[in-house]
């Protein structure tokens, strides 16, 4: 098992609020509808979000098939 880091900085003229909610609060179910061809799929295996939840993503046609994530 590898440890990622990603970091990325945008400039938008939408509060930071909206923002972090649409992408971090929402974006279980957001992505998945602005994206399809890249996430097929965004759910929870174990928990709901906290830390120690597991969470699975499943990607659309591609390299890969699908990744899961140990929330911290």
């Amino acid at each position: 098992m590898g440890v990622f880091t990603y970091e990325s900085e945008v400039i938008t003229a939408i509060p930071p609020a909206k923002m972090f909610k649409a992408c971090i609060v929402d974006g279980d179910t957001l992505i998945p509808k602005i994206v399809p061809q890249a996430f097929k799929t965004v759910e929870y295996i174990e928990g709901n979000g906290e830390p120690g939840s597991i969470k699975k993503v499943t990607f659309g046609e591609g390299q890969f098939i699908y990744i899961t994530l140990y929330l911290e």
